[in-house]
């Protein structure tokens, strides 16, 4: 069982390298957030199967982390992208 398990991560892993594609090549910012969300959803299932495999328990802990981290990203281009839709200016560092 571990053996499929360990293949299974292997396939997601090569899905989410095909992601990585898209994030240096996708047309607009809405693909790339989508390709890094593909990214972070990917590398949790991915820890998750190998962790389930070689019989860890911390490795839960640690896809909780991607986890968290993915969203973070998420939220912080959303807020970004709508404070550039409105127009807000961004301070800067000259003085």
């Amino acid at each position: 069982m571990a053996e499929f398990l360990v293949g299974a991560a292997a396939f997601i892993l090569a899905m989410v390298a095909l992601g990585l594609l898209r994030i240096l090549r996708g047309p607009g910012d809405a693909d790339r957030i989508m390709a890094a969300q593909l990214l972070g959803t990917g590398g949790i299932a991915a820890v998750l199967l190998l962790g389930a495999a070689s019989g860890e328990a911390a490795t839960a802990d640690v896809a909780l982390t991607l986890a968290l981290l993915a969203a973070f990203a998420a939220f912080a281009f959303v807020k970004a992208k709508l404070g550039q839709a409105s127009g807000e200016s961004r301070p800067t560092d000259s003085q």
